[in-house]
């Protein structure tokens, strides 16, 4: 089967590889003909070098054939799991993060058979809204709340929309980048050009969010920057990667602001997926704006490219398989 494959950071190069077999498969796996890939911030440190995922169970590292995806979109092939049926269109994880290649073994609790009339380059935005609403669900009702979204990436601006679907009073999206062009589409009201740390320096006592959440991650000085930026009894997200074991912490801060912290990753991921399909019915409009660049499998290297150059106008860059 074919696939693309990291043959030094940040380069890519097309290779043949031996398929998986549908007789290889353990209880509870799929066999998954891969249709579309998104390309998610977690998948770039790898992209650059990282030798491999920080994510139990993953089968690939840095130069294995597939590496490094796991937003993934296709058809059922053959399948050992009792809720997932051959034929089924699903979308989800690729367990192994080797998602870029005609063929991939998943873990079918990671999957979600998405509507036959969602095509896989959009249906594969499920896998990180799922993420998204995840999170969501761990902090408290965001309805009337001041809610800030440092990082205003494809996961940024996902957890942007969320939040005003949810209620929130005021959504203010936070980035380097000039998000003006797309920030008002997933329900900020606020777009702030500018660095977090500028951005958390400057806020009046008044205007402090009650709930901030960190999309950005892969370093730790934005982490503080949300202990600066939020109010009195607020609550932080942490939702962005972290690349190093253990981080600098503002904690005479944290203490003397009565805040909490969160964290973690996706459970119940079956159940989520479902719930961001539902969600995408209730938003249609979101399939529209969030995709802006869907690339061809064979050109993976424009793909990550662009990924690691955010730029006005760009939000989720899709790999099409077909």
């Amino acid at each position: 089967m074919w696939a693309q494959r990291l043959v030094a950071p940040q380069r890519f190069a097309a290779c043949e590889t031996p398929a998986p077999s549908a007789d290889a498969l353990a209880p509870g796996q799929v066999l998954l003909d891969v249709a579309a890939g998104g390309v998610c911030g977690s998948d770039l440190p790898f992209f650059r070098g990282a030798a491999a995922p920080d994510t139990a169970g993953a089968r690939a590292g840095f130069g294995d054939p597939g590496f490094p995806m796991h937003e993934v979109a296709g058809r059922v092939l053959a399948s050992r799991h009792p809720e997932i049926a051959v034929g089924d269109d699903v979308v989800g994880w690729a367990s192994g993060f080797d998602g870029i290649a005609e063929l991939a073994v998943c873990a079918g609790d990671g999957l979600h058979r998405h509507r036959a009339d969602v095509a896989p380059e959009t249906a594969v935005l499920l896998q990180p809204l799922a993420c998204v609403l995840y999170a969501v669900e761990q902090v408290r009702p965001l309805a009337g709340l001041s809610v800030a979204v440092i990082g205003q990436g494809p996961i940024g601006l996902l957890f942007s929309h969320v939040a005003k679907a949810a209620g929130a009073a005021r959504v203010v999206g936070v980035d380097r980048v000039d998000r003006s062009d797309l920030g008002p589409a997933f329900g900020v009201d606020e777009v702030v050009h500018a660095s977090s740390d500028a951005w958390a320096l400057d806020l009046p006592a008044g205007e402090r969010p009650e709930v901030v959440f960190e999309a950005i991650g892969h370093q730790s000085a934005t982490l503080n920057h949300a202990v600066d930026a939020v109010g009195f009894g607020g609550e932080i997200f942490y939702f962005g990667v972290a690349d190093e074991t253990s981080y600098p912490f503002a904690m005479r801060s944290f203490l003397r602001k009565n805040l909490t912290l969160r964290s973690g990753v996706t459970l119940e991921r079956r159940r989520v997926l479902a719930a961001a399909d539902e969600y995408l019915v209730r938003h249609p409009s979101l399939a529209r704006d969030y995709v802006t660049h869907v690339v061809p499998a064979d050109d993976a290297q424009k793909a990550f490219d662009l990924a690691v150059a955010p730029a006005g106008g760009q939000a989720k860059i899709v790999l099409s398989m077909r």
